[in-house]
């Protein structure tokens, strides 16, 4: 997959730049922009048709922004629990507060909701997490999936056709039965897109409930012996190689 970097040395748009440092989408920096709380150079912005290159002062809510360091991707093993957003209006546990205190300001990669486990993709490169999320990637999600009730092989082979219910459309899936447990059976589900709750809103259609999901690969990056709650940084090698990041240099001090 490419991912095309501009020449920073001849600037990038301030809404860009925020995004890239994982502070916020393109579009919440522009409502940042509005509100007065971005500067450059000492003068506050009011409005997003500005230019910065790496030697620009940017200052939000009072804070310099750091110069943007390497692009670096890890792998977190998610446990249940868990939500994947920095802060939660309900004080539930987040992700974020369970990792390591030296480890930089990250976003992840996608999502998985509460009660959902593994793979979870984690990086400092706002603009590289949104576009690790398109369909367009064409990137394979891949899960176990523990279900209750009657499971019906052909049903699952349509899936592959895509699906539209009452919650809406969804694209093709490949989900093949493993093996029948008692009440319960294991599946290994394949999907894209990967919307909100996709694979629990598909099984309750099909009458399965799901007890159990474990993403275990992502694109090429799998969850592979990763404990849980275990944390490890993809080399720099390895990224260049998946996704030929031109801004990436082949070699750092970490790996």
């Amino acid at each position: 997959m490419k991912t095309p970097r501009s020449n920073e040395m001849k600037g990038e748009r301030i809404a860009k730049v925020l995004a890239r440092a994982g502070l916020c989408s393109r579009r919440q920096a522009e409502k940042w922009i509005e509100a007065g709380r971005v500067k450059v150079e000492g003068r506050t912005l009011t409005s997003a048709a500005v230019t910065v290159t790496p030697k620009s002062r940017i200052e939000v809510d009072g804070k310099t922004l750091s110069a943007a360091g390497q692009t670096r991707l890890w792998r977190y093993h998610k446990p249940a629990g868990l939500i994947t957003s920095h802060r939660d209006p309900e004080g539930r546990p987040t992700v974020f507060e369970h990792l390591p205190k030296s480890l930089v300001r990250v976003i992840s990669v996608g999502r998985l909701d509460l009660s959902s486990e593994g793979l979870l993709l984690l990086t400092n490169d706002g603009e590289l997490a949104r576009s690790l999320e398109l369909p367009r990637t064409g990137w394979t999600r891949r899960y176990r999936v523990r279900v209750f009730g009657g499971v019906v092989e052909a049903r699952l082979a349509e899936l592959k056709n895509g699906l539209t219910t009452g919650g809406g459309d969804y694209g093709p899936i490949d989900a093949k039965l493993d093996r029948i447990q008692g009440s319960n059976a294991w599946l290994t589900v394949s999907l894209k897109e990967g919307r909100n709750r996709e694979i629990r809103k598909v099984m309750e259609h099909l009458s399965l409930q799901v007890n159990r999901l474990i993403r275990i690969a992502y694109g090429p990056f799998q969850l592979g012996s990763l404990g849980r709650g275990q944390l490890a940084r993809v080399p720099t090698k390895v990224l260049r190689e998946q996704l030929a990041l031109e801004a990436i240099k082949p070699k750092d001090e970490y790996d």
